[in-house]
């Protein structure tokens, strides 16, 4: 964030709601000096600050990006919120301006119900923040440390999560639609998660925790599932592309045009109560599975690489 310019638009939003200096170092417990290094550029708030400053000027985050062109008095808070209920365009498009924390110490923060569309933490220390109920649409977090967070209730629409650890980190009745994660995640916790065309690519997802979630054209691309429990969950259109399925568990659930690719790494699926072992053969360059067992799990069988799977009524 550039000094002269967050310093010149807490003035002004401070101005236009008739309050002082000194005002408004009460209600934040610091100096009046503070906040005068805040509007001169001498100093910048850290980011926790910057969400209490949001708040007591009745400003949306997004306000102090560089690129913000201000809307004067409609960004008050309880009229940007109406407005953007209303499906307000302009407004739509002043929220939608992305904000770089880039290499921030975020650790701990409380993000909870905050709106920012298209962030961009980068490189950023994220562990235990609190982003439940928050609108993050379209925020990407690079080589993120998120362990621990709490993204329960978030809306993670097309975000994009890239190199970030996500161990222990929940996702209570979140939405995921259309988001990519390439991640670690031992321990994270998806629990009545809405997951639509959401992409898991390149993720370690061993002691990840699915609990009543809905999968609708999710792919998992070269995932490590290994261990898994997908028991009595919802599966449509759902691709498992080249990843390790050793252990998985599908009981009870219902799969309908889930298919998996090979190189097919499990030796173990465990299907609406039925096991089946795989075992593969090369043959004149092709690769072909057979069934070591005589439950009819399998509806198809494709030469090389594709495989579909039926559910098997209990």
């Amino acid at each position: 964030m550039e000094t002269n310019m967050i310093g010149s638009k807490i003035t002004q939003a401070r101005k236009e709601i008739n309050m002082s200096q000194a005002q408004l170092a009460q209600q934040l417990f610091i100096s009046p000096q503070a906040v005068g290094k805040w509007e001169r550029g001498e100093s910048v708030p850290d980011i926790l600050t910057v969400t209490r400053l949001a708040e007591i000027l009745g400003v949306d985050l997004n306000y102090f990006s560089e690129n913000f062109q201000s809307v004067g008095s409609e960004m008050a808070l309880s009229d940007t919120l109406n407005k953007e209920a209303s499906g307000n365009s302009a407004n739509s498009s002043a929220r939608q301006v992305p904000i770089n924390l880039t290499a921030v110490d975020l650790q701990g923060n409380d993000f909870a119900g905050v709106v920012l569309h298209h962030g961009k933490f980068k490189a950023s220390a994220l562990r235990g923040a609190n982003f439940s109920g928050a609108d993050l649409t379209g925020s990407q977090f690079q080589a993120i440390d998120a362990r621990e967070a709490n993204f329960d209730g978030a809306n993670l629409t097309e975000c994009n999560f890239s190199a970030t650890d996500l161990t222990n980190a929940t996702f209570r009745k979140s939405v995921l639609t259309g988001t990519t994660l390439e991640m670690s995640g031992q321990g994270a916790k998806f629990i009545d998660a809405n997951l639509m065309n959401a992409q898991f690519t390149k993720a370690d997802l061993r002691k990840t925790i699915f609990e009543n979630c809905a999968f609708d054209g999710v792919d998992f691309n070269r995932c490590d599932l290994r261990g898994l429990s997908f028991d009595g969950q919802t599966f449509q259109g759902v691709r498992f592309d080249k990843s390790a399925l050793n252990d998985v568990s599908f009981r009870g659930a219902t799969l309908r045009n889930v298919s998996f690719t090979l190189p097919f790494f499990g030796n173990k699926q465990v299907i609406h109560g039925h096991e089946n072992h795989l075992l593969r053969r090369r043959d004149d360059g092709q690769t072909h599975v057979r069934r070591a067992q005589r439950h009819g799990c399998y509806r198809s069988i494709k030469r090389y690489n594709y495989l579909r799977v039926r559910a098997v009524p209990r």
